[in-house]
């Protein structure tokens, strides 16, 4: 690993983040909250009780994020989700100035680019609904139910590295989540400890 990429990953990794609350235990009502997507569309997670819905926090400048979506790793599992009638909400709550901030048109263009397939990419530039939920890093995954329960928190998965080499031998939490509560099973392993850049919120 060059000293330009430690440089980087040291940098992501301590920010200058102000500190989301505790995140929701599992089982609790999920946060409710209205943000707007790239396109200007206001987004708020009531309208989708009676879904399943997945929040993706993201900076497109984070190596664990790139590791993700420079693989197609991302995008194969918002596709694979979202045929299957899964929201997918993917939130950037990092402060505008900060390293990953977006205004709506750089999310436009990151949509198109990275040919992404979530439901709507959400602005958070007060850093409300990532507070809400506890999120600190990105990315950072939460799992809500029809009922509007959190059932999954944590990180996408089990190799917190910025190499996409890692994806195959790593277990998807998220996937996993997904897949046995959608057939009706309990989820196995309902939280686990997010890695990746923090999210710089706003100071208040």
């Amino acid at each position: 690993m060059n000293m330009k990429l430690l440089l980087t990953l040291f940098t992501s990794l301590i920010g200058t983040a102000v500190f989301a609350a505790d995140v929701p235990s599992i089982g609790s009502n999920a946060p409710d909250f209205s943000l707007t997507d790239a396109n200007g569309k206001t987004h708020s997670l009531s309208q989708y009780k009676g879904k399943y819905v997945v929040l993706e926090w993201f900076n497109p400048e984070c190596p664990f994020v790139k590791k993700h979506y420079g693989s197609n790793n991302m995008q194969n599992l918002q596709k694979e989700f979202t045929d299957k009638g899964v929201v997918w909400l993917t939130i950037n709550s990092n402060a505008p100035g900060t390293q990953g901030s977006l205004t709506a048109e750089e999310a436009q263009k990151i949509l198109a680019s990275w040919k992404t397939h979530e439901t709507a990419l959400l602005l958070d530039p007060e850093g409300n609904a990532g507070r809400a939920y506890g999120a600190k890093n990105t990315p950072n995954m939460v799992v809500i139910n029809p009922d509007g329960k959190v059932i999954y928190h944590g990180a996408i998965d089990s190799k917190a590295t910025p190499n996409p080499s890692d994806i195959p031998n790593s277990t998807n939490y998220v996937k996993a989540a997904l897949d046995e509560s959608l057939a009706g099973k309990s989820v196995a392993t309902p939280e686990t400890k997010p890695y990746g850049c923090s999210v710089k919120y706003k100071s208040s």
